[in-house]
Parts: structure tokens; sequence; C-alpha cells
């Protein structure tokens, strides 16, 4: 099972996060919030397995505070 562990403002940085995870050995699956075609994306949810959810939290707090 995927869950959302952090919801990315823009896709440069949903980009940074899923490359600075996936150096790490996590999977993960980025997915849009909102609608492309209107134009009003709200931001990317970052989704993990279930069992690599807290190792993944931990590297996006390290990663967003370098």
């Amino acid at each position: 099972m995927w869950t959302v562990i952090y919801i990315a403002a823009n896709r440069k940085l949903a980009l940074r996060l899923e490359q600075r995870l996936t150096q790490e050995g996590i999977m993960v699956n980025l997915r849009p919030i909102g609608t492309a075609q209107a134009g009003d994306l709200a931001g990317y949810e970052i989704l993990v397995p279930e069992s690599e959810a807290e190792e993944a939290n931990e590297i996006i707090s390290t990663a967003l505070t370098s």
C-alpha cells in the first residue's frame, strides 16, 4: 500500500525529493494534485510504500533542512 508522506508545493521540489529518496533506495510515486488542464495544480503528493514511510520522512526532513 502506498502512503502519502509529503505534499510538495511545486514540481521542482517534488522531483528533487523524489531523486533524494530514490538515491536512498526508497521507491517513490508522484501524484499531481488538481487538474493540469485548468492550470490549477495545487502541488504534488509524494507517495512511498507504507513499510518505508518512517525512513522516507526522516530523509525528507533532512533534505528540507539542508
